[in-house]
């Protein structure tokens, strides 16, 4: 691995490139990564790394689209499998098989005739509740779809927009994939006469109107349910002041939907020898195994040890709900415009 990174960096850099030393990644708000892995990179490669954060998922996307003639960058991380098919119709990236690609899970290799992006990281959008708010009203939490739209969960749920937020979106699919193209509609109704609240995004979801979160009970929430990630309780317990020795989110695994990040060199890349070798280094094993304690995500890469937290504090749902990014791809922007007059008109 070392060698094949130090070859790239005694290149000239890529085409064209402005500054063939410096390879810049373009990406989403949540993108982190520990100091020494990245020194560890550049000192490998030669290239030092410069990383532009440009809002959540999907503004980061339509930006990148926008710009895609003359991009911020050299590759994109952070599109997942719900906007996929967006960036790939606007061609967004060219091809490029990242070295150790046979090493991810074959479960979340997609686009492999022409590879223009690389799977990265996994995780399950669920529905989180609060453990102490269960507890006190001596209720059951529900496990599933189903469960809530019982009369007992009656407004106690908090969602994000489908139209704006990525973990909104990915719920919504969940439900499309449990009830079908015919049934997802009837369900929404059913949680919307139910008392469900909708708010723009996962920040405040999370850590305004749950409960159960740690800013969220400085904000005072009054919502015990919320749309999050199965990662989200080894979070509670990682950031806490003192660690508490169990987490105080639990996650209903009936209600998961299985979310796939990707990254790709961008299409008019300057610095297309760097954007492949921080490529092939963003699914390495080092990399790999830096990532869940970062930013909260699964490897996709076989054989990387994930964190005791994650295993003890949030496994990944045993069977999420899943669909195909042709399907996402003909169906969502008429599902986002159904959910949002039906929801939140």
């Amino acid at each position: 691995m070392a060698g094949t990174l130090a070859a790239c960096g005694s290149s000239d850099g890529g085409q064209g490139s402005g500054d063939s030393k410096t390879v810049t990644l373009v990406s989403h708000d949540s993108w982190a990564a520990s100091k020494d892995v990245i020194a560890a990179f550049e000192k490998q490669s030669g290239y030092k790394v410069r990383v532009l954060k440009d809002g959540d998922a999907g503004q980061a996307v339509n930006k990148a689209i926008l710009t895609k003639d003359n991009p911020q960058g050299d590759v994109f991380f952070g599109v997942d499998n719900t906007l996929l098919s967006r960036a790939l119709d606007n061609d967004l990236f060219q091809s490029y098989e990242a070295k150790g690609s046979e090493r991810i899970k074959a479960d979340y290799r997609v686009d492999r005739d022409e590879h223009r992006v690389t799977p990265i990281d996994t995780g399950d959008i669920c529905v989180n509740y609060d453990k102490k708010y269960f507890a006190d009203h001596k209720l059951e939490p529900p496990k599933s779809f189903d469960d809530l739209v019982e009369p007992q969960y009656k407004n106690l749920l908090v969602t994000e927009n489908a139209s704006a937020s990525s973990p909104g979106l990915g719920f919504l699919l969940g439900t499309a994939a449990q009830y079908g193209d015919d049934g997802w509609e009837g369900y929404w109704k059913k949680l919307k006469a139910n008392g469900v609240k909708v708010v723009d995004g996962w920040e405040q979801a999370y850590n305004e109107e749950f409960s159960g979160s740690a800013g969220g009970k400085k904000a005072k929430g009054d919502r015990p349910l919320v749309v999050s990630y199965a990662s989200s309780p080894p979070a509670e317990v990682v950031f806490a002041d003192p660690k508490p020795s169990t987490a105080p989110t639990g996650v209903a695994e009936g209600t998961c939907f299985r979310q796939v990040e990707y990254a790709g060199l961008l299409s008019n890349a300057k610095n297309t020898k760097g954007g492949k070798a921080l490529l092939d280094f963003l699914i390495s094993e080092r990399f790999q195994e830096d990532m869940p304690m970062n930013m909260f995500v699964y490897p996709v890469r076989e054989g990387a040890q994930v964190p005791p937290e994650f295993v003890k504090y949030g496994p990944q749902a045993k069977d999420p709900e899943t669909m195909a990014p042709a399907k996402i791809a003909d169906h969502r922007d008429q599902w986002v415009k159904s959910w949002t007059s039906l929801v939140l008109k």
